[in-house]
């Protein structure tokens, strides 16, 4: 099941494009275009913008996974072959996990293409090769958790175009509510208090200071509890989503 997706993902690469585009454009004009008023908004300057900025673009990357992944589980559930597997004498477990894990490597090569394109424009960051592993192993698990989330979207809608727009608000949405682009102080209150409890900011600022050697505080417990909720809920929730008669 891993290959027969990583092939499919080969052969139709417009979908895996798009998780590199996304954060890479947002990326440049946050960058290039906002730089400038951000920084001053901030007292940084515009080299330190960027390094503000990267953290926060690596989730708007793993955030993109969440498109591709619900559309393609719901595109295999229309078009019947996840109908056809059924009948086949394979474990059903494996058609979901092939899904997620080939979800979770193409979604961890595009980070890896954003980490270069961001070092291209100016990002800078000290930590030592420890705290790199422990980036990796935080935008890991930050994948897993979203990738079994949209398992679960894709099952649910019945439609490619509303498994589209259900994908929305954990693809683009609540990076935007969280400290991806400005601090929390500068939110009005009933924004700052919704943005500092929500998982993006806990991974951003979990990130940013892994990178940047700031302050992590409550934010990697925080991170690291609602990577493993999220995991654990959406993998559940796509089990019993899988496991109810079909009505297709």
């Amino acid at each position: 099941m891993l290959r027969r997706n990583l092939r499919h993902a080969r052969r139709y690469p417009a979908m895996t494009i798009s998780l590199v585009i996304m954060p890479i454009t947002m990326l440049l004009l946050f960058n290039y275009v906002f730089g400038g008023t951000m920084s001053a908004g901030m007292g940084a300057t515009g080299a330190e913008y960027i390094d503000y900025l990267v953290p926060g673009i690596l989730l708007m990357a793993v955030g993109a996974g969440v498109l591709p992944t619900t559309v393609g589980v719901c595109v295999d559930l229309t078009d019947g072959i996840v109908a056809r597997f059924r009948t086949m004498p394979i474990s059903a477990s494996s058609i979901l996990t092939g899904r997620a894990v080939g979800a979770v490597i193409q979604t961890l090569l595009s980070v890896v293409l954003v980490i270069g394109v961001a070092f291209l424009v100016g990002f800078r960051s000290g930590a030592e090769p420890l705290e790199w592993v422990a980036v990796a192993g935080l935008l890991t698990l930050m994948c897993s958790a979203l990738t079994w989330l949209a398992v679960a979207l894709g099952q649910l809608v019945r439609a490619p175009e509303a498994a589209s727009s259900a994908a929305i608000p954990f693809s683009f949405l609540l990076p935007f509510l969280s400290s991806a682009f400005v601090p929390l102080d500068s939110m009005p209150d009933w924004l700052r208090h919704f943005a500092e409890w929500q998982p993006y900011t806990a991974f951003i600022e979990t990130l940013r200071g892994l990178l940047l050697g700031d302050e992590i505080g409550k934010f990697g417990p925080l991170a690291v509890g609602w990577g493993v909720a999220i995991t654990i809920g959406g993998f559940l929730w796509a089990r019993s989503q899988f496991n109810r008669p079909a009505t297709r």
